[in-house]
């Protein structure tokens, strides 16, 4: 059962703080402010936010540059599985890290966001990327935003 999350402004007036090894999950639709909630969250309760979109955007981006089909699920699942995927925080943001090369710009080209959904859809690439959210999260202390998070990559997280 999906509950509503507070807003950050009503976890401060209600004087209520996460603890920091908490796993906060935020999906919903696109446009709903995910992104927004996630971030104040995580600044507001020193937690790491991770925006899992920005992981499908890199490897996005590393299959256009490396001429992987992005109709291919094993074949990106594979790139996705002998790369490094790293997430950073920096200045509130998040920095994305493909192989140690920051691709925080890159992943916002008009390119990517013509070809993400192509290739978050495999369920090959799909089941990468859950492993690798988990991974991320399972230290505690992260707001997690994305597709699926509440339901599928952290069922039982904190809040």
């Amino acid at each position: 059962m999906n509950r509503r999350l507070p807003t950050a402004q009503e976890l401060e007036a209600s004087g209520l703080r996460l603890p920091p090894d908490a796993v906060v999950a935020i999906d919903g639709p696109a446009g709903s402010g995910k992104s927004t909630t996630a971030r104040a969250i995580a600044r507001d309760h020193g937690l790491v936010y991770i925006d899992t979109g920005a992981m499908y955007r890199a490897l996005t981006l590393a299959a256009l540059e490396c001429a992987v089909a992005t109709s291919d699920g094993p074949d990106l699942a594979d790139l996705l599985g002998r790369s490094d995927l790293a997430l950073r925080p920096s200045d509130g943001e998040t920095v994305v890290l493909w192989n140690g090369e920051d691709v925080s710009r890159g992943i916002r080209a008009p390119a990517v966001d013509a070809a993400v959904s192509a290739v978050s859809a495999h369920p090959e690439v799909r089941r990468r990327m859950v492993e690798r959210q988990r991974e991320l999260g399972r230290r505690g202390g992260v707001v997690m935003e994305g597709r699926d998070i509440g339901t599928v990559v952290f069922p039982l997280a904190t809040a």
